[in-house]
Parts: structure tokens; C-alpha cells; sequence
């Protein structure tokens, strides 16, 4: 019965936060957490991730000011975009296509740190 619930709270917990993750990287994922012990898989509570969503729409409205790359810790790419108002654009535009794969890589490597 208790292996039972601990399923049950693998599987809660990836439905809040898939959107957080590659998709290609669910089932790899799942069968990380499956394996976790309960002291680890209460330490995911904690984990802060950040939301591609928000993180897109930064890019779009100032993200010609690298804030979208400052938030997810890319603070090279931050300075550069802040400094050439995102390369006169063209790397703002990129980005919009660019900065949600990044920032749910990011929070991969995140919760691998963890696992």
C-alpha cells in the first residue's frame, strides 16, 4: 500500500511540474523518482524552477535587455544583450524561439543535481 502512495506522489508531482522540463525527458525522469528515497523526493518541494512561460514573455517585451538571460543565470549573454540592446535586435529575435528549450534545460540540470 505504501509503494502504492509513493506512486501516486511521483505521479502528482510530475503532472504540477512538467511544464518545467523537456519533454523527451519525462519518462527518464519518472523512473529517477520512482528510484528516490522519501527524504530526497521531499527535497524536490524546495526546488525552485523557473516557468519558461515567464521567462518567454520577458524575452519578448525586454528581452533586448538580456534580462531573459540574467533571470536563468546565463550572465554573459545577459551583459552582451544589455550592452548592444540584443545585438540590434537580431539575438532578441532569436531568443524568442530560443529561451524557453534553455530554460527547461536549465531546470533539468536543476533537478538532476538533486537525483
Amino acid at each position: 500500500m505504501e509503494e502504492k502512495a509513493r506512486l501516486e506522489s511521483v505521479q502528482m508531482w510530475l503532472m504540477t511540474n512538467q511544464k518545467y522540463f523537456p519533454s523527451d525527458k519525462i519518462p527518464f525522469i519518472k523512473k529517477k523518482l520512482e528510484a528516490l528515497s522519501e527524504s530526497k523526493f521531499n527535497l524536490l518541494y524546495s526546488l525552485e524552477l523557473k516557468d519558461p512561460t515567464t521567462i518567454l514573455l520577458l524575452s519578448i517585451f525586454v528581452g533586448y535587455l538580456g534580462i531573459d538571460r540574467f533571470m536563468i543565470g546565463d550572465i554573459g549573454l545577459g551583459i552582451l544583450k544589455l550592452l548592444t540592446f540584443g545585438v540590434c535586435g537580431i539575438f532578441a529575435i532569436i531568443d524568442w524561439f530560443l529561451i524557453q528549450d534553455r530554460t527547461k534545460e536549465l531546470n533539468f540540470s536543476k533537478l538532476m543535481q538533486i537525483l
